[in-house]
């Protein structure tokens, strides 16, 4: 079932999405009306999503950051909210829509409607009774345009709401925070346990670490009545939960196992059972099919034992333990791959004898779209022009090849030639260069792994967290990757290969909050996959969680994870 294909979800620059706000008032589409759907956004997900009736006091900035935060405070206010708005300024420097929406507010005050306080702070003084008694702060001081650092007025606030035992949402971004920082932190900038931000994210929406101390802090995205068409970037930077939509679609009522492709893990060698036996159950889990695992015939028991649905084919070795290479000869290597769709190659291989020798003519002589990942990747280092040529030679024949690489930094830097500090300083353009040079899909993993396209465009993940520094992750991935690529990759190998990274993610975020970050397993990620998938990335309101985990219906109480009041939510998106 093809179905109707979700467009990617962009990241923008700041420029970018300056362009896209002149474009959208282009098209008729007002800088007030969007003003007015962002601070509605803002307060529709405070009242969602923070319990507790305590006043919200909004920091408002005199740009149009603050206008959307004294939006918000209207409709909180609306809602029965007690709500306070502190302005960092005279009311006299406030200018344009957000002019016009301060006049609204202190409208509201002067008819005593109640429900709604206004404080000019325009000295250190004022920001103590400004904050005193707050529940919640809406961080509503600067916005993308702004570069930092803090100063003044603004720079006092952030160390004054830092004081506080107040929850946080940050307006756009936690003021301060350069929203083209590729950086993981900002110091300088304003705490957040909650970032709202709109149209599309920006790169620190992705690359950084927004709710510091919180593992699951929401970043979501609210669309304002943008036209699509004026959301542009030139980066070429997408973000991977869009593709998950996937995987969404109900399976054709008619299905069988045969349609769900079958997916072939070669790996293992002498104890190193667990990586092909964890690599063929993720496989299973993510939706493949059959799944067979081409193992060693020492370790046949061993693995045979994991899962009762699994299939085994025995690989002969040599006597340093490599891999025969009797086995590629042209009638063993059919018997071989009869009936499969797919190949997961590489987990727990290791390196003895003839290994490595033995992958490079597997990849050279098996044309069907293959997943390469550990020790498989070990082989081709140093021999990464072999990729160049096959992929040259099968365009050449009118037969595409499909190959995704899912190295780890020093995979990725013995592949590369280079220093693992290196890869770490380019991530993105090394990706991309590599993708690109060698016409494969490359999955380069770590905070934020990237997935690198044959055409140069890249997307970002935002799922996963430190539970998953743990043995085994990569190997559950490459079995995601190639059920996704059986299931999918007919139709999109980008969407599928992205969908899985996504989901590999998401299902350990789903393992870490059923347990401690310390504890959970590589296989305690394989059983939460079913929660991932069931996962929506867009919430029943509208919102698009870039990260964090939501429960429909639930919020973190106010009070803040810094007071040990907060507690993180249970579920990402909605389920259906």
């Amino acid at each position: 079932m093809a179905g109707k294909q979700t467009a990617a979800m962009k990241i923008l620059t700041a420029e970018e999405m300056g362009a896209a706000d002149r474009r959208s008032v282009e098209n008729g589409v007002s800088v007030w009306a969007l003003m007015q759907h962002a601070g509605a956004a803002v307060a529709g997900f405070c009242q969602r999503r923070l319990v507790g009736g305590g006043l919200v006091v909004v920091l408002a900035g005199k740009g149009n950051n603050g206008g959307d935060g004294m939006v918000a405070a209207l409709r909180l206010a609306e809602a029965g909210r007690r709500v306070r708005v502190a302005l960092l300024s005279r009311v006299g420097d406030v200018k344009s829509e957000a002019a016009e929406v301060l006049e609204a507010v202190l409208r509201r005050r002067d008819e005593g409607r109640g429900g709604l306080e206004f404080v000019e702070v325009t000295e250190a003084a004022h920001l103590q009774r400004a904050l005193e008694g707050a529940s919640l702060v809406i961080d509503a001081v600067v916005g993308t345009g702004f570069k930092p650092p803090l100063r003044g007025l603004a720079e006092m606030a952030r160390l004054a709401v830092q004081a506080s035992e107040a929850a946080v949402v940050a307006v756009d971004l936690p003021s301060g925070w350069d929203a083209d920082s590729m950086q993981m932190h900002a110091p300088e900038a304003f705490h957040a346990d909650a970032v709202v931000t709109f149209t599309a994210p920006k790169l620190a929406h992705v690359f950084g670490h927004l709710t510091e101390g919180e593992t699951f802090g929401p970043v979501v995205v609210a669309g304002i009545g943008t036209p699509p068409a004026a959301i542009r970037s030139e980066s070429g930077l997408h973000w991977t939960g869009t593709a998950k939509a996937i995987a969404e679609r109900p399976r054709a009522i008619d299905g069988n196992k045969g349609r769900m492709g079958h997916v072939l893990l070669v790996g293992g060698a002498f104890g190193k059972a667990g990586a092909p036996s964890m690599a063929s159950v993720a496989a299973l889990r993510a939706g493949a099919g059959l799944v067979t695992a081409a193992v060693p015939q020492e370790i046949v028991p061993i693995v045979a034992a994991v899962a009762p649905e699994l299939m085994l084919l025995p690989l002969a070795t040599e006597g340093s333990g490599g891999l025969a290479l009797e086995m590629l000869e042209e009638a063993s290597l059919a018997n071989l791959l009869k009936g499969i769709s797919v190949v997961g190659l590489g987990p727990g291989l290791g390196q003895a004898g003839t290994t490595p020798e033995w992958v490079r003519r597997f990849v050279e002589r098996v044309t069907l779209p293959m997943v390469i990942d550990a020790d498989a990747l070990n082989a081709l280092s140093g021999q990464t022009m072999l990729l160049k040529r096959v992929v040259r030679e099968a365009a050449e024949r009118g037969e595409p090849r499909t190959i995704v690489l899912t190295p780890h930094p020093g995979e990725m830097a013995r592949l590369a030639g280079m220093t693992v500090r290196e890869v770490e300083a380019d991530r993105v353009g090394l990706a991309r260069r590599f993708a690109q040079e060698h016409g494969v899909t490359l999955v380069l993993k770590g905070w934020r792994t990237l997935v690198a396209h044959p055409d140069g465009s890249v997307a970002v993940n935002t799922t996963g967290n430190p539970s998953m520094a743990k043995g085994g992750s990569g190997d559950v991935l490459t079995g995601v990757v190639a059920a996704m690529l059986g299931q999918y990759g007919a139709e999109s190998v980008a969407r599928a290969v992205e969908a899985a990274v996504f989901l590999h993610g998401l299902a350990g975020d789903f393992a870490c909050l059923a347990q401690d970050e310390h504890t959970v397993l590589a296989t305690d990620t394989v059983g939460h996959l079913w929660q991932a998938f069931r996962a929506r990335v867009t919430d029943v309101e509208g919102f698009t969680w870039i990260a964090g985990t939501a429960s429909a219906g639930r919020g973190m109480v106010t009070g803040g994870a810094r007071s040990g009041t907060a507690t993180p939510e249970t579920g990402f998106g909605s389920e259906r």
